[in-house]
């Protein structure tokens, strides 16, 4: 039986994007198993629960890596990146990039890993032009002020983050709103 190449996609997805799915349909072509390591990270401070994402990741993710014939394993993790990687059976660690200021970071990252393990390799796939500018962070702000965010994730995340924002209040959007009426006012 040949070797399996075992891939670790992580992150915190919070929530997941279009740009993570890009990501996603091209890892599952490199590997045989692909584990999508879902950051615990709590001082993130994140919207959806542990297992809102790692869910949203498996209804959203399954489907790409059947296609292809790829096992997909999502699991969370609150330990060292090597770590969880060792414990998967790893021999690649997947990350995007989008911008300049990604790789600056990951190249940091790269070296720390490397003299953890040198035997785990990182692989940077490039985010596709149309999701450069995409990050959960600013998706969420967008879905927050009842903007559109269609462009940015799947109709499937973009009805769990409105159903979200629908019965949570913004902090700050009260001001805003008082605001603007009184600038109607006067």
């Amino acid at each position: 039986m040949p070797h399996k190449r075992i891939g670790l996609y992580p992150g915190t997805f919070d929530p997941m994007t279009n740009g993570h799915m890009d990501i996603i349909k091209r890892a599952v072509k490199l590997v045989d198993r692909l584990v999508i390591g879902v950051a615990i990270n709590e001082a993130k401070g994140p919207l959806f629960t542990l297992d809102e994402r790692v869910e949203m990741l498996r209804h959203e993710a399954g489907p790409l890596a059947k296609a292809e014939g790829v096992d997909l394993v999502v699991e969370p993790y609150d330990n060292l990146l090597m770590h969880f990687a060792e414990k998967v059976g790893a021999s690649m660690i997947i990350r995007g990039l989008r911008a300049v200021s990604d790789f600056e970071y990951e190249f940091q990252m790269v070296g720390m890993n490397r003299k953890l393990n040198p035997e785990i390799e990182t692989v940077f796939l490039m985010a596709d032009a149309q999701h450069q500018a995409v990050a959960s962070r600013l998706v969420k702000e967008i879905a927050a002020l009842g903007g559109d965010i269609s462009h940015f994730t799947t109709p499937y995340v973009a009805q769990l983050l409105m159903a979200k924002f629908s019965r949570k209040p913004v902090a700050g959007k009260e001001k805003v709103v008082a605001l603007k009426q009184e600038k109607s006012k006067s």
